[in-house]
Order: C-alpha cells, then structure tokens, then sequence
C-alpha cells in the first residue's frame, strides 16, 4: 500500500536542503528492502548511494530488523553513567578485533559529527594527561568533512559549513586537499601524484612548533567533498610525520569504515594505522543511529593513569551505547560476516571501476574517480551557475529511478554492497541517460 503524502511540509526543517525549492515539488522516500527505496506513488528507486553512505548491507535486513524489535521489549535504555549493559561491552570488543592492531578500546557515540568531537577531546585530554597540555593545537584538511559540530567545522575545510558560524576552535591549521585534477584526472584507484603534499605538515610545525600540536585529523578517502582517495603514499608519509614530531593521526572513517573499500576500515586497505578511528554510519547499517571512537591503548592507559579525578574522561552522551543501537550493530556485524560483504565489495570493485569509468565520453565529464564501492564523476560546472548542472542532474536520475549523490558540481555512487553487477550497470546507465539529457 502506497503511504499517503503529508498534507503539511512547512514545519520539517529540512538539514543541508534548500528547503524552498524542495517543498515546491518534494521527491519523497516511503519504504525501503535491499537496494531499492519506494516513494510513496509506488515508483522504485535503486538506492546507488546506500543512503547517505550509509546502508552497507542493504535496506530493512531481516536480522537487524529482528534484532531492534527484540531489544525493544528487553531493555529500552539503560545509562551508560556509572551503570552499563551487556550489549555494550559485547560490541565494543566485536568492533575491537575489526579495527587494526593496537586500537583495542571503543567509546560509544551517536553520530559521526560527535565521533569527531569526541576524537577531539580524547586527543587533547591525552596530551594534558601525559604532562602536554600545551599541545592544543588541531589540524585538519581542506575539503575535509568532519561533521557539523563546532569542532568538526573547524577542522573540517569546506567554506560553506564553516562561513555562516562564527566563534570556531581557535588554534585549529589546515592542510592542503590532495585533489590534483591537472596530473589525476581519471585515475582508478589511488592517484599517483601528491603524496609529497603531505610534507605540508612540515610547514605548519615550522609555524606553529610541534609542541602545540596534538593532532591531525584527515578522512583517508575524502568522501562528501566528492570521493578523493589518497594519493599513494600520502597516508604512509602523513603517519611518518607525525611519529616524527609526536603528533597524533586521526582518521575519520565515517564513511570508509565496515566495508565501503573492501576492508573493516580504510586504516587496513591502506596499511596505515592511525590512534584514533571515528566511525558511525555502517555500525548499525544506519537503522539506528550510533558512533564510535576507537582508541589505541597507549591512549586509554594514559589518560587512565594521567587523571587527576575519580572520572578520567569528562565526556559523554545520554545515549552512549543505547541498547537498541549495540544490538542493531551487533546483528549488522553478524551479516556483514555471514555474507562476506567486505570481501564482496572487494571482488566487486574492477567491475564497479570499468562501469564507472565507461561514463568518460559523456557530455560535461571532467573527471572520475573511485576506490572500493565509491565513485564519483565530476562535471564541468555551467558558466556563472555552480552546483547547478550536478542538482538537475540528480533530479533527473531521481526521476528515472536512481539515487545518486550530488556534492557541488560531482555525482557520487556508494551502492550498498550487496548490489549486483547487472545493478552497478543499471546504476551507470541511468547516471549516463541523466548526464546526457542535463544542457
């Protein structure tokens, strides 16, 4: 049965929309089963973006359905406040043996806005606890993503997020973004050139001294500025630097974590370890939100060691490990393991490449790039109009059946990763109908 269209869109403020434009012709989502949305006429839509990046393992899993209805009845809520539950202590250590050697501890969240914020403060709470309290300084990326609080805005770099808010972190530096289109264009998987960019740290030591420095955040692929993986050998260089200077390397793998390049996380596809990890998203396959941070157990002990308090970490969340949340990501992990989905996005990445890169003779193309099960292709912008071509874009593919992902003047796909290769093309040739009908 089609669900009825609401009479009244006025009082939904709607985030990162223009909410004028929308309300006049909305485009509505009603349900949702593996990799397909129905709107509320009824029309399917193939889901080329899992979401939001976010739905690893397809739409309204049986398990993980199962499993949040049954916890409902069990335990709602419990606080995580001096008081715990099983669940919570269960996942953090399944998320533990996922995560690279040495990071063997998990704080809870509830997005990945407030896995950053948290990366932040667990940095800095580090340094002061090893008697670096003049280490304060945060450094992040241009073009980079890192949430919407105040501290992922201020180390992340794109200007819009960043313009309209004032009163930022202070002490917060920014490296340059790896984005070469000149020597990179059309690359498949990691771009040869700009590793040396990272060397740029260099320069911010030499401005600031690396005794003010307690950390860099970097995504390892850069995701909502228009997946840009890393040039190869940028990361390794990026870690060589900060141990060099004892700095602290945080990735965010928000939207790189549980499968997205064919790994538990990026830090394994690139055999870069950093000291903190922020994910969310694929925790739970987005059915209920949920974050976490992990932590290396130099940085647990120290800050154990280092308090000067009974509480070591003055932080936290009303809903840090919300029994509906662990047990959805438990049953997510369970799938993900039962249906080798991380290594299927592996196998499946040549094809997903060669499909996406057939789209290079297509009218406006500049650029595509891609890595694991996300890709991008870039768009000459229309003179005098930015961003426009790309939206009309996504509008029409809407309007044929795809979901894509429009960020500026780049389509991105990020399929859940059960898709199917007669998917992956069908998603390819809907983007190549849309992008060639767009002026």
């Amino acid at each position: 049965m089609n669900a009825p269209l609401p009479n009244d869109l006025s009082a939904f403020w709607i985030p990162f929309t223009a909410n004028r434009s929308f309300k006049a012709d909305p485009r509505m989502l009603a349900s949702a089963k593996d990799m397909h949305f129905q709107t509320p006429e009824g029309r399917r839509i193939l889901d080329g973006t899992a979401g939001l990046w976010c739905v690893n393992a397809g739409h309204c899993r049986p398990r993980i359905v199962e499993a949040i209805q049954k916890q409902a009845a069990i335990l709602d809520f419990a606080p995580t406040f001096n008081l715990a539950h099983p669940l919570a202590f269960e996942l953090a250590t399944r998320v533990a043996d996922l995560m690279p050697e040495g990071l063997d501890h998990v704080f809870f969240t509830n997005s990945g806005s407030e896995s950053v914020e948290t990366a932040l403060k667990i940095a800095l709470a580090y340094q002061r606890a090893r008697g670096k309290g003049h280490k304060t300084r945060l450094i992040g990326r241009e073009r980079g993503y890192h949430g919407v609080n105040f501290g992922g805005i201020s180390v992340g770099g794109l200007p819009k997020n960043r313009m309209y808010f004032n009163n930022q972190l202070a002490q917060v530096d920014h490296l340059p973004h790896t984005h070469d289109l000149a020597r990179n264009a059309f690359s498949s998987g990691q771009p040869e050139h700009g590793a040396e960019l990272a060397d740029a740290l260099e320069r911010l030591v030499g401005l600031h001294d690396a005794s003010t420095i307690a950390a860099v955040i970097v995504e390892p692929m850069a995701g909502s500025t228009g997946v840009l993986p890393p040039p190869k050998g940028y990361l390794e260089r990026l870690r060589a630097l900060c141990d060099k200077h004892d700095i602290l390397l945080i990735f965010d793998e928000v939207i790189t974590g549980f499968g997205r390049l064919g790994a538990p996380f990026a830090a394994e596809r690139f055999g870069v370890t950093p000291d903190l990890i922020c994910m969310a998203k694929g925790i739970t396959n987005a059915t209920v939100p949920m974050g976490a941070v992990g932590a290396s157990s130099q940085i647990y002990q120290t800050i154990l060691d280092g308090a000067d308090a009974p509480i070591e970490l003055f932080h936290g969340y009303t809903y840090s490990g919300h029994p509906l949340a662990c047990a959805a990501a438990l049953a997510t992990l369970d799938t993900y393991e039962e249906e080798g989905l991380f290594e299927r996005a592996r196998e499946l990445e040549p094809y997903f490449a060669q499909a996406v890169h057939s789209l290079r003779d297509a009218r406006h193309v500049i650029d595509i790039r891609n890595i694991g099960l996300a890709a991008a292709v870039e768009l000459a912008p229309r003179p005098g109009a930015p961003t426009v071509r790309a939206m009309e874009v996504f509008h029409k593919a809407f309007d044929r059946g795809l979901l894509l992902r429009c960020t500026g003047d780049i389509l991105a796909m990020s399929p859940p990763l059960i898709v199917s290769k007669g998917q992956i093309d069908e998603i390819v040739d809907g983007l190549r109908k849309a992008i060639d009908s767009t002026d």
